[in-house]
Parts: C-alpha cells; structure tokens; sequence
C-alpha cells in the first residue's frame, strides 16, 4: 500500500487516505450574508468524489466582521447551519471526511473580491469598520481600530461558538485559522502586534489570544472531533514571526488538545521574498513535527502523485494538504491513485472510466 492513500485516525475519526483537500478562498456567497449554496455543493462535492481523504472548506468567519470580503461564508449564525449540513452530508455519502476552517479576517477583512475591484468594501458597499491587535493598516487596505482588552473574550467566544455550530452542521474536523495575515497571526507576529498589554510584547502573551481559543474550542467541542491548526511558519523578514515561535506555540496548543498543524507561510506584511518552489514549504511541518510529535500536514506546490508519495515517505509528515491541483483536476485523487498503482474504490457511477493501473 502506498504512503498518500494509507488511512490516518486522529482521534475517533477514521480517514481514509492522506491526500486532502486545503482550504481555499472562493468569494461566492452571493447573498452577502455567509450561507454557502449550490456552487459550494458542487465544488466540494466534486472533490470528495475525486478521491480526496478530507475536504476542507474554505475560511468561514466566526463573526460578520471577520470575514474575508462580504462574499465569505460563515458559521456566526444558526441559519448558516442547515445549508452546510447538504454539503456535509454528500462528502460523507462519498466516503470521505469533511474538515471547516474559522477564521477571523481582522485587519485583512472587508476587502473586495477579485472579481469586484480591490482595496476596502466602503461601508455604503456593504463593507465594515476593521479591527486588530494594533491600528496599523495591511498595505492598501483602510487602517483598523485597536481591539480594546475588553472585546478580546468576545473574539474567544465567537470561536467557540461558530465551533459548536461546525458540530450540528455536520464537520468531522475544525481547524483554527492562525495563518496568512488574518487576526490570529496579527497578534503573533511582532511585526503587527505592538501592544503593551496581556496580548502583547512576549511570546506568551502574543499566543494568548490563540491559546484561549484553542482551549475554548476543545472544551466547546468535547474530546472525539480533531482541532487543527494553521499556522504561517514564518513572515519572511528578520524581526517577524518564525519557526522557532511557531513551533513553540504549537507546543503549548498540543497541550490544550490540538491534534494536527498545517504549515503555511507569509501573508502578514507586502514586499517580501517568498522563495517558492516545488514542496517549499515541507520543511516547515518537519520542523513542527520534530517539536511537538503531533501530526503535522506539509502544503505549498504539492501537484502531482509521485512528489505527494515522496512528501509523506521520505519525510515526517504525516498528511499532504492539496490545494491549486485540486482546482485544476477535482478527480485529481482518483488520477493520483492510478498512478501509484494503488487500489481505492471509485464512485460506482464512475467505475466505466476508471484509469487502469499504472
């Protein structure tokens, strides 16, 4: 049996293989009001159909506010429940595994999406006044307020509580987006988070807004569902977030019942280098896995079979994340394990055009 479609269970959840899709924006909630509809259906259930182990929907705002663009879907109000529910239940009906990332979009929230313009939703638009560790503003987007000390708990509670609503709408797993810029990574990173208080200055206190989410989450969530946890491994500039806090505050998550941590990176600050490139960021994950020993998921220019095999056997990772090859081939799943020569089952209604074994 190959690496990429062996199973994985974390927790009591069985998963039936380690190619999964990751988490990507889509902007098409058209209603402007977060409930996701046929076009969703159709995305995420195409992918489970193609093969893939867990289906991981995109990021779902805990609050109004903290969605991406007003095209975002969310999981801040009960009416949002049912409409997920058809999708979980045909991922399911598929034989794979269904996974939700909340986010807070913090200083990067109220933004156009690509195909309406760019820059900040005015409010006469249906955007929104932004909030964040600090008041400095993402470049070419409107300055934010300072979130008070005293609005923070709400922050924890709308985690909690869209956590809950993720539960009744059918997920299998939640991960707790703390990556690319949004709220989570403002108040780790240095860089944006100038604060003076409890939230601010030493790593602990920059981690503490993470960290009290992550412990609300599971408690809110009981101890059977995974919590999986996103992070931007670094900013890519001296002085910023790096693997070393990272790995760290991964420590202290992996205490308070994280299961799993998905390695990104960047997304913070404009005008950085990335040094891009085929598995880029598979290192990072090494990294978390060799501090913590939890299960770790490598993503970044992962696109075909035999590099995702090699990800998983050579290395200490324990689940690819796919993104972009997914989009270009949602039976990108079915075509990987003809390829490996691996034996998986197919969808019946599809059986006449299985590729034969490589």
């Amino acid at each position: 049996m190959t690496k990429l479609f062996s199973p994985i269970k974390i927790r009591d959840l069985e998963i039936k293989n380690r190619l999964w899709v990751s988490p990507m924006c889509m902007y098409s909630c058209e209603g402007q009001d977060g409930i996701v509809g046929q076009w969703h259906l159709v995305h995420l259930g195409s992918r489970a159909m193609g093969g893939a182990g867990m289906v991981i929907a995109e990021a779902s705002a805990v609050s109004p506010e903290g969605r991406i663009s007003p095209w975002c879907p969310g999981l801040y109000a009960d009416n949002q429940i049912a409409p997920w529910k058809v999708i979980t239940d045909f991922i399911r009906e598929q034989g794979a595994t269904s996974g939700i990332q909340l986010a807070h979009a913090g200083r990067k929230g109220s933004t156009h999406r690509p195909t309406s313009g760019s820059g900040s939703v005015a409010a006469s638009d249906g955007g929104w006044e932004t909030y964040s560790a600090t008041s400095e503003a993402f470049q070419g987007l409107d300055a934010p307020r300072m979130l008070s000390i005293g609005e923070i708990p709400r922050i924890v509670a709308d985690f909690s509580s869209a956590a809950l609503r993720a539960q009744k709408a059918g997920f299998d797993s939640i991960e707790i987006h703390a990556a690319h810029g949004y709220l989570l990574h403002q108040f780790l990173s240095p860089i944006s988070n100038k604060r003076d208080d409890l939230y601010g200055g030493p790593l602990e206190n920059r981690a503490r807004l993470l960290l009290e989410i992550v412990a609300q989450v599971r408690k809110a969530v009981g101890e059977q569902m995974p919590v999986f946890i996103r992070f931007s491994s670094t900013d890519y500039v001296e002085g910023g977030w790096d693997q070393d806090q990272t790995n760290q505050v991964a420590k202290w998550c992996r205490e308070l019942g994280a299961d799993l941590f998905d390695l990104s990176s960047g997304g913070l600050i404009t005008g950085v280098k990335i040094p891009t490139g085929p598995g880029y960021q598979v290192e990072f994950a090494e990294s978390a896995k060799r501090a913590t020993g939890a299960d770790v998921a490598a993503v970044g220019q992962i696109t075909n079979a035999t590099q995702a095999e090699q990800v998983l056997s050579e290395g200490l990772v324990d689940v690819v994340l796919v993104g972009r090859e997914f989009l270009r081939d949602p039976y990108f799943g079915l075509r990987a394990a003809a390829e490996l020569s691996a034996d998986i089952q197919w969808p019946h209604q599809y059986e006449r055009g299985r590729w034969p074994s490589a």
